[in-house]
């Protein structure tokens, strides 16, 4: 039998982060990397300019405590929402196979002008997903409570 784990077990709170500029995102990256995403969990409403993606999120600001406790590191579901997207699209992979998992690496943004930019959602396997926007505003919010990893080890990234 397997059981949850708990916030408690870790001693922190739910992630809510908001990211306004390059340097925010940059964190919001760091802590969304190994996050994996089935297709059908990614929607873009283009009017509402919102782009989501709900993550099975890889719990990054707790391994080192899961370490030094011999427990198991976590996973959580977090959403990943970016506002004001004036269009979305990607390059290997299909947002019509729904039941696709994928897997994030990193989340960029690149500077235009008048504060306009693209972001970049870089995928194992060469995929992208990308983002034009009028402005940078992202929030990276935990919606459920944090859940033993699968795998029940931390990813890896020596090969």
């Amino acid at each position: 039998m397997t059981e949850d784990a708990r916030f408690e077990d870790g001693g922190d709170q739910p992630l809510h982060l908001k990211a306004r500029d390059a340097e925010d995102l940059t964190i919001l990256s760091a802590l969304c990397q190994d996050a994996v995403v089935p297709m059908g969990e990614i929607s873009y409403d283009a009017g509402q300019r919102r782009f989501a993606m709900l993550l099975n999120r890889f719990r990054w600001e707790d391994a080192e405590r899961a370490a030094q406790r011999s427990r198991p590191v976590e996973r959580v579901q977090s959403v990943l929402l970016f506002d004001d997207v004036l269009a979305a699209k990607s390059s290997g992979v299909s947002a019509a196979d729904k039941d696709t998992i994928i897997s994030v690496l990193a989340v960029v943004f690149s500077a235009g002008e008048d504060g306009v930019g693209t972001v970049e959602i870089t995928l194992a396997g060469d995929g992208a997903i990308l983002l034009e926007l009028e402005a940078l505003d992202v929030t990276l919010k935990d919606v459920t409570r944090p859940y033993i990893a699968p795998s029940k080890k931390q990813p890896d990234h020596s090969a």
